[in-house]
């Protein structure tokens, strides 16, 4: 897409520079029409010059055509930006690369007195002393970038100025005229000097400090004429006030172009109270130092960021840590000047909060003292957003991890049940082996359980809500709570008893409080008393808490109260955080609240945690009451029928990489009835495929393989046989082909681990 100054080049110069052509043209044409029609010419040419002076004369009219029609762009597009420009509340002016104005909004021609075809430093002489400069400056920033910005100071004025480039020749000036002045109404003394240390601009608040507007900056300060670059903090400096002479602190505020921003800052002379008083009201948290640390003076903001700081005997080693090395020795760097002045990041020895500061040192020199100045930022959020990035990192490396695992591991589960399966055809209950082969079913089925609960970690699982009461679900799982527990802890119930329905998933919520009772059990080593209390709570209002926002509705809520040791306020705001733990090594892994956490999120609800050291916590959960009413009974699944495995005929193509789990599924098939044919990989099965009289009834695979994955190779299968039904098997279990499924027809989906009886009856089904 061309971009509008491409669109309407100078044509006003182009035409110029191109009617001697057309004129020259036209009149060699007319002259050649001529002689053919005088028959000044041989006739056999006669024809040839005529088409030869009209073809010149259809060059000049479509030159002369095309010229017209693009200087009709040219006006409609100077139109449309015209109009764009006419919208922006400051004065604009767009211009060619040599400076002459092309087009200008009404405050540009009001507040400058620019008009199109003028130059533009000509329009800005009315307001800049030397406006040639700044454009030349803005220009050049322009040849690295596409924006340019700079406040231009001016006497008593600051004029924002923006430049953008619209292409190679074209550039759009922005001017703020009624830009509001951003020191004004600061309370401290803000001046702007420009060359020569001439101060061009002072807020209120300094015209009252220095009872005038001085001129220069020598004026100010006699023994200061040249002021020099601050930068940053600098040397403390005499001024001559209507009160006699003060000491001030310069600080560099801003720097634009040749102008420099400059606070001054009354600091304390001896038995002077109001300097005193405007060092305590700085904007920012501010510390004066000795060279060894001591904490001479400090503002208002930096005893609230710091806490309690006893000035002349504090020092800020013993109210931050955290350098990585010696702080003293930071500070003596700062003294000597050895190293530019550069930020630190270091933790407070706050006990009731975690807070991070920025820390800035300055060296100044007072009545010929060296001090430091130290300028604090608070970066606890900054500190928490980079703890969680990386944690979110250890999550991500850990859910992968133990995907993986769970899915090698399921692998293993259906070769041990399996075979499990076959021996125990062979054996009946009076045998003595059949009561071991029984064990081994049920614990491979219990570790089944538990690599589901790995898989749920790794990933987010889908959710199977249903419509509970919490008093039978608590009822239901007081029997193992009353176990987990132990002797030593007595654990209550009390129960809301109008109580309402919640929608959940009940495996997830048993979860939650199976969790959050351990946990409370972990925090009385010496015995104590467990209360899980339920209530149903009419918000009528939203409830704002902890960065989290309950909106108004009707919740239950679930309290988890233990009578132990109680959370340190420090570590309150961590504990849902993963790997976090205050156990001691080897007792903990950190993932319990964060489970606990993410299951209540993922239900719609909230979490909230209490405590007091000494006395106990408080985990309060908040469910929304579910619309749908429950059933006078509730609604149970059905147990899986124990039916044997049926017979079957019928040609099976397995494809397992796995080869304990291969082995298993074909002597299962092969024993109800079926043909098998085993292929260890993808490529495999397609090869075999390629067989035009190979017969297949049922493709048996699994999802996850080396190479070609099982729902790739079966499209590829299904375009020449297009009736063949498939089983897919895999050890990730919900979710094992992400939120779209396979997209196959005939398809049905076996989870590992499964026994011989699921494996045979899915094929049964596909079958018939």
């Amino acid at each position: 897409m061309p971009s509008v100054p491409q669109a309407f080049p100078r044509l006003s110069d182009r035409v110029v520079s191109d009617r001697g052509r057309y004129v020259s043209l036209g009149l060699i044409a007319l002259l050649l029409c001529l002689l053919a029609a005088l028959g000044v010419l041989p006739k056999q040419w006669n024809i040839g010059v005529a088409t030869v002076g009209l073809s010149f004369f259809a060059v000049v009219g479509f030159a002369i055509l095309g010229n017209w029609i693009a200087k009709q762009i040219e006006q409609r597009a100077k139109g449309v930006i015209a109009a764009l420009l006419e919208q922006d509340t400051g004065a604009c002016i767009v211009t060619d690369q040599n400076g002459r104005i092309v087009l200008v909004n009404s405050r540009a021609s009001l507040g400058l007195g620019a008009i199109p075809e003028k130059q533009l430093d000509d329009a800005l002489r009315s307001v800049f002393a030397n406006p040639a400069a700044i454009l030349l400056r803005l220009q050049t920033q322009l040849r690295t970038r596409v924006k340019a910005e700079e406040d231009v100071v001016t006497r008593g004025q600051t004029i924002p100025v923006t430049v953008s480039k619209l292409d190679q020749d074209w550039y759009c000036w922005r001017f703020a005229l009624e830009a509001e002045q951003a020191w004004r109404n600061v309370g401290l003394p803000v001046i702007t000097i420009g060359r020569n240390e001439v101060i061009l601009n002072t807020n209120d608040a300094a015209a009252k400090f220095f009872g005038r507007t001085p001129a220069t900056f020598a004026e100010l300060s006699p023994e200061n004429a040249v002021l020099g670059d601050p930068g940053g903090l600098s040397s403390a400096i005499r001024v001559v006030t209507p009160e006699g002479d003060k000491t001030v602190l310069v600080s560099q505020l801003r720097r634009s172009g040749i102008a420099r921003e400059l606070i001054l800052t009354p600091i304390t002379d001896s038995g002077a109270k109001h300097e005193a008083t405007s060092f305590a009201d700085l904007p920012v948290p501010i510390m004066r130092l000795a060279p060894d640390g001591e904490i001479i003076e400090a503002n208002h903001l930096a005893i609230e960021l710091v806490g309690e700081v006893r000035l002349g005997n504090s020092r800020i080693d013993e109210v931050m840590h955290g350098l990585g090395y010696s702080i003293r020795d930071w500070l003596a760097r700062t003294v000597e000047q050895t190293s530019a002045p550069k930020s630190e990041f270091l933790r407070l020895t706050r006990k009731d909060k975690e807070v991070f500061v920025q820390v800035t040192l300055s060296r100044i020199v007072s009545d010929g003292q060296v001090n430091l100045i130290a300028v604090l930022n608070d970066a606890t959020e900054l500190k928490t957003l980079e703890a969680q990035f990386v944690q979110g990192q250890k999550m991500q490396a850990v859910g992968q991890l133990a995907g993986g695992v769970a899915h090698d591991f399921n692998n293993l589960l259906t070769a041990i049940s399996g075979h499990c399966d076959l021996l125990l055809l062979r054996h009946d209950q009076n045998d003595p082996n059949y009561g071991d082969l029984v064990q081994i079913n049920q614990n491979a089925n219990r570790a089944a359980a538990l690599v589901s609960q790995l898989l749920a970690f790794s990933r987010k699982q889908t959710l199977r809500p249903e419509v509970l009461d919490l008093r039978d679900t608590i009822s239901d799982l007081i029997h193992l709570l009353n176990r987990l527990v132990g002797e030593k802890v007595r654990l209550t119930l009390s129960h809301d008893p109008v109580l309402k329905p919640v929608c959940a998933d009940k495996r997830q919520l048993e979860q939650v409080l199976m969790n959050l009772v351990v946990n409370a059990r972990d925090a009385m080593p010496d015995g104590g008393e467990i209360r899980i209390e339920t209530e149903v709570l009419n918000l009528e209002r939203a409830y704002s808490r902890d960065r989290a926002t309950v909106l108004p509705d009707e919740y239950v809520m679930v309290k988890v109260i233990d009578s132990g040791i109680g959370i340190p306020p420090d570590k309150l705001q961590k504990v849902f955080e993963p790997f976090y733990t205050t156990k001691r090594t080897g007792e903990g892994t950190g993932l319990g609240l964060s489970t606990v956490y993410g299951i209540v999120k993922q239900t719609g609800g909230f979490i909230f945690v209490d405590s007091v050291p000494g006395t106990g916590t408080e985990f309060t959960v908040l469910l929304p009451v579910s619309d749908v009413a429950q059933t006078s009974e509730p609604i149970t699944p059905e147990a899986p029928e124990e039916q044997k495995p049926r017979q079957g005929e019928g040609v099976v193509l397995l494809v397992e990489d796995e080869a304990p789990v291969r082995a298993f599924a074909t002597r299962a098939l092969r024993l109800k009835g079926y043909t098998v044919l085993e292929a260890e990989s993808a490529e495999d099965a397609l090869h075999m495929l390629e067989d035009p009289n190979l017969t297949v009834d049922v493709f048996v695979t699994d999802v996850v393989m080396p190479g070609m994955d099982g729902p790739t190779w079966v499209r590829e299968a299904m375009k020449t046989r297009s009736e063949v039904r498939v089983v897919f098997m895999s050890g990730y279990t919900e979710g094992a082909f992400g939120e779209s499924g396979p997209e196959i027809e005939n398809s049905t989906f076996l989870p590992k681990p499964f026994s011989l009886t699921q494996l045979t009856e899915a094929v049964f089904q596909q079958l018939n």
